[in-house]
């Protein structure tokens, strides 16, 4: 049985601050912070400033403050390589991050062979955790099967009888979320009738629209980013069809309404329970809001990645890699998110996904 440590606002980080001087503890997000996905990187990057401001106002980690490192990886795998390289040249002990699986994925080998937890507060993609390099990655998102089933059984039972097609953008997430939904809508007795790709990126999905016109789509399930799913909504608009359009966690930005407009309302979307919900977030909440910044998405669940990192290292005596891993694996840590621990893959342990609904240029849980 694990033992239960609080990790909330009221967590009192024991250790005071000494009369002699004490070394900063360096910690780092990273992600899309530039390019056409920078609303997760804004995102994550609020959820981790307030992260470090509310754990430094209560004495910092082990008496000594937290200073908050950004990496810019904008979503391309190369480039978070080289983040990741940079980030060990700034001796950070934590990694809340990437946000783009294909990111995440590549990066988690230099954090694990540098000895760097890496707690992904976004990628979903299954591999991130299933072949994980080793000890110290983890993620307090759910992942693309766990989305898939939900969305796959869904789409089987409510669109049983309309024609369904299922695209997505080649990236890791993207594909990878579609074919979770696709084998899922499969085995509960629904064909496809068409899957496809298209490249991120572009402006103009006029050739696919037509497509999925002229198969006379009713749904359309998207695996991919809500940039590129906010213009093929409204594309699929302009030419008169009133397909439905079913997407993943991606579209959980208030972005993807200002791509659509009014072409917006009624997608669908899975994603988990809204974390901004929980009381034990409230006081985060408000404290993002009032200083102008975003509590939407992900916001809260890096906030949770340096909550339980945190907490794990104070119960550690430690920031040491070993250390700190060996009770990130043992504990259930109360954050934002919830009560929540890790397998012993490095998935976390958080109630799954459910559907939201846009509306009047708002989402929220499904009716």
């Amino acid at each position: 049985m694990k033992k239960h440590l609080m990790t909330g606002l009221a967590l009192s980080f024991g250790v005071a601050m000494s009369g002699a001087a004490q070394a900063d503890i360096v910690i780092a997000t990273a992600g899309p912070m530039t390019g056409q996905y920078a609303s997760f990187g804004a995102q994550m990057k609020a959820g981790a400033e307030q992260a470090v401001e509310d754990i430094n106002a209560k004495g910092g980690v082990l008496g000594e403050k937290l200073v908050l490192e950004v990496g810019d990886d904008a979503c391309d795998p190369k480039q978070a390589v080289a983040v990741a390289n940079q980030m060990v040249g700034k001796d950070i002990k934590l990694m809340a991050g990437h946000f783009c699986s294909g990111s995440s994925i590549p990066a988690s080998s230099v954090y694990s062979e540098e000895g760097i937890i890496q707690i992904s507060p976004a990628s979903t993609n299954p591999k991130f955790t299933d072949e994980r390099p080793g000890p110290g990655t983890y993620r307090v998102c759910g992942r693309d099967d766990q989305q898939g089933q939900v969305a796959g059984a869904f789409l089987a039972e409510k669109f049983g009888d309309k024609n369904i097609a299922i695209v997505h953008d080649k990236t890791a997430y993207g594909k990878g979320l579609a074919d979770e939904t696709k084998k899922y809508m499969n085995e509960a007795g629904k064909e496809e009738a068409m899957y496809e790709a298209y490249t991120a990126g572009e402006k103009d999905y006029t050739a696919l629209v037509s497509k999925l016109k002229q198969a006379n789509i009713d749904v359309l399930y998207v695996g991919g980013y809500h940039t590129e799913a906010g213009l093929i909504a409204r594309q699929m608009r302009d030419q008169g069809m009133d397909t439905m359009l079913v997407s993943g966690d991606a579209l959980v930005t208030d972005e993807y309404w200002q791509i659509t407009g009014d072409a917006g309302e009624g997608t669908l979307m899975t994603f988990s329970p809204d974390p901004r919900k929980n009381p034990e977030a409230k006081p985060v909440v408000d404290a993002l809001v009032n200083a102008g910044k975003t509590a939407e998405g992900y916001a809260l669940y890096t906030y949770a990645a340096i909550q339980a990192w945190a907490a794990a290292a104070e119960e550690a005596g430690t920031t040491d890699f070993d250390e700190v891993v060996a009770e990130l694996d043992a504990r259930d840590f109360d954050t934002v998110l919830g009560s929540l621990s890790f397998d012993d893959k490095g998935d976390v342990t958080l109630p799954g996904y459910v559907f939201y609904e846009w509306k009047d240029g708002k989402y929220d849980y499904m009716q």
